[in-house]
């Protein structure tokens, strides 16, 4: 069979621009339209409209539910048009006003030193690294003969950067998660090659609460890395010693334990006494156990938009850690880096985290009353203890609004955003039908913002309710 007779195109291509290899025959619209050449573009990359593109890898649930709402019906007065007619009780940040009483004025301006205009160090600079470390030991190592140092102290660009450097070293490993959990570990458990993600999910009849024998299990089965947010995002619960204290002591010398605690100044365990809750209390030598820590300036002290993150953690992880912000980050901004250093003195610090947990919990109790009076049912392991959000059972709802997404589409014609609960059932390998998911019947809702859009969102989830 002969091909010199055939006209071969580079340029051809139909009326919405898809390109065809053969032009000017009969058989080129077939190439568009019969079942087995869309089969095939469908199963190959290379023939799809974006052929570099995998559109999964673009947003996590919460991004998800900002585009639904700036696509919403609502186009003249839509979030991304109008976001202040809106209540947006999905974004995991909190309110960064200057209005909280007791609460430290955050700076409205910055400045810029010569070494601020430079490149700075991928691990940080030294006096920030040096300010956190002590923190930690004041905080959580009074007394303990080893101590942290500034060698013991990552500054990233933020919890996502510093997840993704933790990813990056880690060895040929089994890596333990656990569902529900934070939705962006989802991306990130899927970019590497170097670890085996294992799901492990919880128990909803016990509040989805991480016991000590489920940390034995998994290690049992061979999982060496254990990466988990504490207090946990999206459940509200926090894991406090002495059980905190056993989780460690079962990993030291076995495995890995990454601890993701952004929410530990959110604790209502103490009654509002400041007390923040870490894994660096239990830590027996901070070089010597595999415990790594991530926490920064985005929740606990409001400010997300800096994009000041830190990991603690042995010096060799820290190494590594620092190391490979070469090729994935670059580095946190040094101005900011400077300017938080004296945010973070630690009788500053308790006294900061005094008046967050006062007014927070006044949040919490303000969302819980609201949403009983609408006619929602907390059983008492649903009452979060940490965190600002409530992780909320919509099995008791109207059939229609008894699942997170149906909720969430009936939210957006009140212009409020929450977050389907589906999002958190963590799935980075593409294996299980999410829609067979425990988490579906649920939605995560922020009382992060100020108290006015929490009024307006509970007005709305109300009036959807009542529909």
């Amino acid at each position: 069979m002969s091909f010199s007779d055939r006209k071969v195109s580079v340029s051809g291509s139909d009326a919405k621009g898809r390109r065809f290899s053969i032009t000017g025959q009969p058989n080129a619209s077939n190439e568009l339209n019969s079942k087995i050449h869309r089969q095939f573009r469908a199963a190959h990359e290379g023939h799809r409209p974006h052929a570099g593109l995998d559109p999964s890898r673009a947003s996590t649930g919460v991004v998800w539910t900002t585009e639904r709402a700036y696509r919403s019906r609502h186009q003249e007065h839509g979030f991304l048009e109008n976001p202040d007619a809106w209540a947006n009780l999905g974004q995991g940040a909190p309110e960064v006003d200057d209005d909280i009483e007791g609460s430290f004025e955050r700076p409205h301006t910055i400045n810029i030193s010569m070494s601020g205009r430079e490149y700075g160090p991928t691990a940080g600079i030294k006096p920030l690294r040096e300010a956190v470390a002590n923190l930690y030991n004041v905080h959580h190592r009074q007394g303990k003969p080893s101590q942290y140092t500034w060698e013991n102290v990552c500054i990233v660009p933020g919890g996502r950067a510093g997840l993704i450097r933790i990813a990056a070293v880690l060895n040929n490993a089994y890596l333990g998660f656990f569902i529900p959990d934070y939705t962006a570990y989802n991306e990130m458990l899927s970019l590497f090659r170097n670890f085996a993600a294992i799901p492990s999910p919880l128990s909803e009849a016990d509040g989805y609460h991480i016991h000590p024998d489920k940390i034995s299990e998994e290690i049992a089965r061979g999982t060496s890395v254990i990466l988990t947010s504490n207090p946990r995002n999206p459940t509200g619960q926090v894991v406090c010693n002495p059980e905190l204290a056993q989780i460690q002591d079962i990993c030291r010398d076995r495995a890995t334990l990454i601890m993701d605690e952004f929410y530990g100044g959110y604790n209502y365990t103490s009654n509002c006494d400041g007390t923040t809750v870490s894994a660096a209390e239990n830590v027996e030598d901070v070089d010597e156990d595999d415990v790594l820590l991530i926490d920064g300036l985005t929740k606990r002290f409001r400010l997300p938009g800096w994009r000041i993150a830190w990991i603690v953690g042995p010096k060799e992880f820290i190494k590594a850690i620092g190391s490979c912000g070469s090729y994935l980050d670059g580095g946190a901004n040094v101005p900011f880096q400077e300017a938080a250093i004296p945010m973070l003195e630690p009788g500053r610090v308790r006294r900061e985290m005094r008046a967050l947990q006062t007014h927070f919990i006044a949040k919490r109790d303000f969302v819980l009353g609201r949403l009983r009076d609408i006619g929602f049912v907390f059983a008492a392991r649903h009452v979060p203890d940490s965190t600002f959000y409530v992780w909320l059972d919509l099995s008791g709802m109207p059939a229609r609004i008894s699942d997170g997404l149906n909720f969430f589409q009936a939210c957006l014609e009140e212009r409020v955003v929450v977050v389907p609960g589906i999002f958190f059932d963590l799935n980075p390998a593409k294996r299980r039908d999410l829609f067979d998911s425990p988490c579906h019947h649920f939605v995560r809702l922020s009382y992060g913002p100020r108290m006015e859009v929490l009024r307006r969102g509970l007005d709305g989830i109300e009036r959807v309710v009542r529909r």
